[in-house]
């Protein structure tokens, strides 16, 4: 039986499970499944997104599973091509309509793009969004600091940054500024990614060791532990029900600063000043 699931609060006092589903590359029948087999193991928050084009194999789950609206909590991002007052507007009638949902919980700037320089403007519009109760939450993902505080110069303060953050690339300056300013971390790719090979590192393997757990058990739990919201992908329902399974143990905190101490000071595998969609 896996434990109740954490929460997070956002800023504006919206609740977010801690651990969610990731379903970037999940598409089609495949991505149906691995949303139904979540659900069912007891997730109950997914995060999507407009460039994932899979926004509609996600409604299509959360219709068949037949649990009410308030029971499942969403998040979606948009792309470079809405970043406008108008664009906004309508990039999130399209989610909704792949979605078929008449709300999102969060809705989230994909990428700053600075190039275009119009991601003020967009988040601007994202809080007259919420002010209008079309969603229930506003943020933003892969932000560095002097990004986020143009934002926050123009009277804003996102809920959330969604970041790549691991053990060994922890992004700690964007993690700090994020928590001074009231800005929850969530962290993307929370178990790396394939090139990564941490899981193995002699620390993780220890703590997994005396608390009877996995490597990427331990990881979760350290994100948790450390105030981050985490979203794993995985299809597998066994590795699913891993991932979750995490709210019946606690790390010391001379375990936490352990993994902490993995930190090799890399920054994410994609340099947001020079990419986005």
């Amino acid at each position: 039986m896996i434990a109740d699931i954490s929460s997070f609060e956002l800023a504006g006092g919206v609740s977010m499970p801690s651990v969610g589903l990731g379903t970037w590359p999940l598409r089609g029948q495949e991505a149906v499944a691995a949303v139904r087999s979540a659900l069912d193991v007891g997730y109950r928050r997914v995060d999507t997104a407009e460039n994932y084009e899979n926004e509609d194999a996600v409604g299509q789950a959360l219709a068949q599973s037949r649990l009410d609206r308030d029971e499942f909590f969403v998040t979606t991002k948009f792309n470079k091509k809405w970043h406008s007052a108008l664009g906004v507007r309508q990039a999130l009638e399209n989610s909704l309509s792949r979605l078929g949902l008449d709300y999102v919980d969060l809705f989230l700037i994909h990428w700053p793009n600075p190039r275009q320089n119009t991601y003020v403007e967009a988040f601007t519009e994202l809080a007259k969004l919420v002010d209008e109760g079309k969603i229930r939450a506003a943020g933003v993902s892969n932000f560095k600091p002097y990004q986020l505080q143009k934002i926050l110069e123009a009277g804003h303060v996102p809920a959330l940054n969604q970041i790549q953050v691991d053990p060994e690339r922890q992004s700690a300056e964007w993690q700090t500024f994020n928590t001074e300013h009231g800005v929850r971390t969530e962290a993307y790719s929370p178990l790396g990614r394939q090139k990564s090979d941490f899981l193995s590192h002699p620390t993780l393997a220890q703590i997994s060791e005396a608390h009877g757990k996995s490597s990427a058990q331990v990881t979760l739990r350290w994100h948790v532990q450390s105030g981050r919201a985490a979203a794993p992908k995985s299809a597998d329902p066994q590795r699913q029900r891993e991932n979750l399974d995490i709210f019946d143990f606690h790390l010391t905190q001379a375990e936490i600063a352990a993994i902490d101490a993995m930190d090799t000071g890399a920054g994410p595998f994609t340099d947001s000043d020079e990419f986005g969609h």
